[in-house]
């Protein structure tokens, strides 16, 4: 009888299923967003430069807010409270972006289209490190990856259907970029309400009160930061040498367009499967993880990158380098599950916010770094070269996690 209760699966919580679920109607309607403001903007005379300069300007506020939103999930132990002001933004800034296509002949599209991504992304960082944290405050210890993993299952099945939808909408409505943006405003109003009405907020479980020293609210000190412990500083030297690799996702479609004559109609397409391939991947592959120690899964994420570079890199033919997409997106899915898990076992329960925090600070930096050096290779030589430099780069993150591991300075937790 005892065999057969050990056995017994621990069920994933309802609330991970809606925080996913959530999330991944809010992808929907950001990659309907992403995928078409630019391609807009464009048509209306906006230049290339300030399209990038807009996107990289959203981008480095969402992963400033996301420091600051898990530090103070942590300090008020309210992090659905945190989430649903974050989702509520995100709601708010689309129909500001549907209002954008009616002023653009007076010029003000572009000005209305940052305000509104602005907002948009700034409710995407408040939510980002409060979910994850929820997330592990809910997990049950020994199904840890796989909850992680099918939040970020969820979270890419958004993003793969919201390309979906933009090439099946601009179809449908004959380019009709108002329509395509008022639509874009009903999953997120969706994803709100199930977070308001499924989500329960996290509270220490008893071990974990018994094993943190400090109150339940307690001011942030510096004197914090060693209480994450070494572990997790090891973790993210491998994070800041990792997403130097980490270049654009968009330039995989300007990859295929530039080299093997993709017409751009059918460019979305190169991001689809990279989603593709990413959201099939985590929901198995955080099981995986529980079941062996996870710095092997990261180590074959790594691994991944490097594969994916070496295709993409030297690839005869397009087919050779939409394999190289999809390992690169099931990369993705794999190391982004990892590192979440992974500070999840390491950092106290009181700090998980605070822990998602600095990993989203480092990852900003490198993120920031590779793009301005990525693409300063692609245009001094090729996106060949880009590539190329993205797999010397995951070779050492890979070689510098084994090395730190076989030191004995990153363990991690098993089942």
């Amino acid at each position: 009888m005892k065999n057969n209760e050990k056995k017994i699966k621990t069920p994933i919580p309802l609330s991970i299923w809606a925080i996913g679920t959530a999330s991944c109607l809010l992808n929907i309607s950001s990659a309907l967003v992403f995928s078409l403001s630019g391609i807009f903007l464009h048509g209306q005379g906006v230049g290339i430069q300030w399209i990038s300069t807009l996107e990289h300007t959203v981008d480095g506020i969402a992963y400033i807010i996301k420091v600051f939103s898990g530090i103070i999930s942590d300090y008020f132990r309210r992090r659905k409270t945190i989430m649903v002001i974050g989702f509520g933004m995100a709601t708010f800034s689309r129909p500001i972006l549907a209002f954008s296509v009616t002023f653009f002949a007076v010029g003000m599209a572009y000005a209305i289209i940052f305000f509104s991504r602005v907002l948009e992304r700034i409710g995407n960082g408040m939510q980002s490190t409060p979910r994850d944290a929820l997330v592990a405050d809910l997990s049950p210890q020994d199904i840890k990856g796989e909850c992680f993993g099918l939040r970020t299952a969820l979270t890419n099945a958004g993003s793969v259907i919201g390309g979906a939808l933009a090439v099946l909408l601009m179809w449908w409505t004959s380019n009709n970029y108002e329509q395509i943006f008022w639509m874009a405003c009903i999953p997120p109003m969706i994803a709100l309400a199930i977070l308001i009405i499924f989500v329960k907020d996290s509270k220490l479980k008893p071990e974990e009160m018994e094993n943190s020293t400090k109150p339940k609210r307690h001011p942030l000190h510096l004197s914090d930061m060693p209480r994450l412990g070494k572990p997790f500083w090891y973790l993210m030297l491998i994070v800041a040498i990792f997403m130097l690799a980490r270049v654009s996702e968009s330039l995989l479609g300007l990859h295929a367009n530039i080299n093997f004559d993709l017409p751009k109609q059918w460019v979305p397409m190169v991001v689809l499967t990279y989603n593709a391939a990413s959201s099939l991947t985590g929901y198995p592959i955080g099981r995986f993880s529980d079941r062996m120690p996870r710095h092997y899964i990261l180590a074959l994420g790594c691994l991944c990158l490097v594969i994916a570079d070496i295709l993409l890199a030297f690839a005869p033919n397009f087919t050779v380098a939409m394999i190289g997409v999809a390992i690169w997106g099931i990369q993705r899915a794999i190391t982004e599950s990892m590192f979440l898990a992974l500070i999840a076992d390491f950092v106290p329960a009181d700090l998980r916010g605070t822990g998602f925090g600095i990993f989203y600070l480092f990852s900003a930096g490198s993120i920031f770094l590779a793009g301005f050096f990525g693409g300063m290779l692609a245009d001094c030589f090729s996106l060949s070269t880009m590539y190329i430099a993205s797999g010397c780069i995951a070779s050492a993150s890979l070689g510098l996690l084994f090395f730190i591991y076989k030191i004995g300075k990153m363990r991690t937790a098993t089942v």
